[in-house]
């Protein structure tokens, strides 16, 4: 299978990293210092499942250069997927699946508005890596299962059975839900309320739930995005509230989300992604969510001060 990773950050990285590690056939698309980097030395990196350095057969920052892939691991922030799908075309052929690992909810939406719904594999990476320096990434945990996939018509299809082979190969644990839907805003609730709480009180995610007025944010906020969901017709059950709760509990103390990091450095962050976007929603549906927007409003100077 030939695979093109399409933004070499924490978690497109490591995926294309193994599997080139595997001696599959892998593209790397980046930019910068980071493609400089993994050009010359490979790309390093540092993992809680054993170091190892990556040389993948050609990297590159213009998709035009790439030809036809099998797969296409889309790494880009989240508000980064619509101009991505733009010029990924080159790299499109009639059977590419092209697999979703970003935060959030709308990102497989955007990418099918541009290259159709059939071309689109739902990813959920549930790894803790980031990049440390050009060409270099750490990873330091994991959650079970490492990764879940599925299809945007909810049918589970021999690509999805095909994927889930691969990446169990190269060390994943691999899942396949019945409905790809539920468990995208499970991982979501998780990831919007840590991203909130971590950013608003710029602490780590170790501090903030262990005060019970921050706490309580958090539980409201996650009620409020139950709701929510629940009104965008997805199945969450009655235990998703306990179940989000428990995963924010069980990360390391000194936890962050890169949203909440990316606002407290003063950068671009996935503010519209993790909080943004089911505000809007909620106003959509007339769900009441007085929390969500608090902290959405709150945060949002810090973001278009960081865009400007």
């Amino acid at each position: 299978m030939r695979t093109a990773v399409f933004g070499a950050g924490g978690i497109g990285g490591y995926l294309g990293g193994r599997l080139s590690q595997a001696g599959e056939e892998v593209v790397v698309i980046a930019r910068g210092d980071h493609l400089d980097a993994i050009r010359k030395r490979g790309l390093t990196v540092d993992s809680i499942k054993g170091d190892f350095v990556a040389n993948p057969e050609f990297v590159t920052n213009d998709p035009s250069q790439v030809g036809k892939v099998d797969l296409i691991i889309l790494g880009v922030k989240a508000w980064q997927v619509p101009d991505a799908a733009e010029v990924m075309h080159p790299m499109i052929g009639p059977k590419t699946a092209v697999l979703l690992v970003q935060n959030g909810v709308d990102a497989p939406a955007q990418l099918a508005a541009v290259l159709g719904a059939e071309h689109v594999v739902i990813g959920l990476c549930m790894l803790r890596s980031f990049i440390v320096g050009p060409g270099y990434l750490r990873h330091t945990a994991d959650v079970y299962p490492n990764l879940q996939l599925g299809e945007m018509a909810l049918s589970t299809t021999d690509r999805v059975e095909e994927l889930s082979q691969i990446f169990k190969k190269i060390g994943l644990s691999v899942t396949i839900p019945s409905d790809i839907y539920a468990a995208l805003w499970e991982k979501y609730l998780v990831f919007s309320v840590a991203s909130a709480l971590g950013a608003i009180t710029r602490t780590t995610t170790g501090v903030w739930r262990s005060i019970p007025e921050t706490r309580q944010m958090a539980e409201t906020a996650v009620r409020e995005l139950v709701r929510v969901g629940q009104s965008q017709g997805i199945k969450l059950s009655d235990q998703t509230f306990d179940n989000t709760m428990r995963l924010i509990d069980n990360w390391a103390e000194d936890h962050t989300t890169s949203m909440a990091k990316d606002l407290m450095e003063g950068r671009p962050s996935e503010l519209e992604a993790a909080i943004g976007h089911v505000v809007g929603l909620g106003r959509e549906s007339g769900v009441d969510a007085p929390m969500i927007n608090f902290i959405h409003h709150s945060l949002l100077p810090q973001e278009l001060q960081a865009r400007s």
